[in-house]
């Protein structure tokens, strides 16, 4: 039986007295598809369908969990299904950050975001959440040279190349791996906050660890799918910087050096992001997200310029470039 009809099935037995219809909420990069539920009465829910041989919710609901008991605006669980995978959720809309955002309602909205970020933030306690270790933290700049170098463009590095590339990823992994350690969402972007009351809703946060401070701001502020002015964006993460001192979360006294780590955290992210994006394209034949390349590609450029250790890597996307400006494209430009 196709999962559609067993998730009707399933909720035929929870609201027996009411009829219903299903259509497609979203989809997102795993195997987990969302569904929204109309009630007779005009009332919705959202159906999660995690295919149990390909997804675990359970890692879902604790964070959920988590996050519900930080004060943060996260779906409410109204039923489960653990067995074959599904959840049933309270409806937080359809209207994304990213569907909404403008320059005249993005302060409003980044200041919710930030303030959301901060309670969830402030209940961090080691042990709750996996640990975004270096074995993690290396795994993920892996598919940087696996999948965005060797499968997308065709590059296996030489000898040389790789021992380059691997000083690189030492240095960054040292200053990742320095950073004072909070709960990370890992993904908390334009596309996973939800213009909610209160604001935001806050979904897509399986994948939580307990990490390095600055990874959240990174995602919201270098955000793959939406560029800011680099002062707009600066202006933000120096009132999150306040904000999280106020409520005594262990950011770094000096500005400066919060910056240099937020700097540093997203070349790791980026690294990952576009090795995580290639992947999507070539393995699971998903070509959404290759149109977010050149924005990730940029932000990570913008880093390498700024800090020499990072050389051999800026000249890694030079080659890149050069390649794909002969087929016509521009790596190192947002998408218009």
């Amino acid at each position: 039986m196709e999962r559609q009809q067993l998730i009707h099935q399933w909720l035929s037995g929870l609201w027996p007295e009411h009829t219903f219809s299903l259509a497609p909420a979203s989809a997102d990069a795993s195997f987990r598809r969302y569904f929204r539920a109309t009630l007779d009465d005009g009332s919705t829910r959202i159906v999660m369908d995690a295919p149990p041989a390909n997804e675990d919710v359970r890692p879902w609901l604790h964070v959920q969990q988590l996050f519900h008991a930080a004060g943060a605006h996260v779906p409410e669980v109204l039923a489960q299904d653990l067995e074959r995978g599904f959840l049933l959720l309270s409806d937080l809309g359809n209207a994304t950050y990213l569907s909404v955002l403008d320059e005249e309602n993005a302060p409003a909205l980044y200041l919710d975001a930030i303030d959301a970020l901060v309670k969830m933030q402030a209940t961090s306690k080691p042990g709750l959440l996996p640990d975004y270790d270096r074995a993690l933290l290396k795994r993920e700049l892996d598919l940087f040279p696996d999948w965005f170098l060797a499968k997308h463009h065709q590059w296996v590095l030489n000898d040389t190349e790789r021992a380059a590339l691997e000083a690189v990823f030492e240095r960054i992994l040292a200053i990742n791996l320095a950073e004072p350690k909070v709960f990370v969402h890992r993904d908390y972007h334009s596309r996973n906050l939800m213009v909610t009351a209160p604001n935001p809703g806050v979904i897509d946060f399986q994948d939580a660890v307990y990490g390095p401070i600055s990874y959240d701001m990174v995602s919201l502020l270098k955000d793959a799918y939406i560029e800011w002015d680099e002062e707009v964006a600066l202006d933000w993460l120096v009132r999150y910087w306040e904000k999280a001192k106020a409520a005594g979360l262990p950011v770094r006294a000096d500005f400066a050096e919060f910056h240099r780590d937020y700097e540093w955290m997203g070349v790791q992210r980026h690294i990952k992001v576009l090795g995580i994006f290639a992947r999507l394209y070539h393995r699971d034949g998903k070509d959404g997200y290759l149109k977010d390349m050149p924005l990730v590609a940029h932000y990570l450029r913008k880093a390498c310029e700024r800090y020499a250790e990072l050389s051999p890597l800026r000249r890694m996307l030079d080659k890149v470039e050069n390649k794909m400006t002969v087929l016509g494209y521009t790596m190192n430009k947002p998408a218009a």
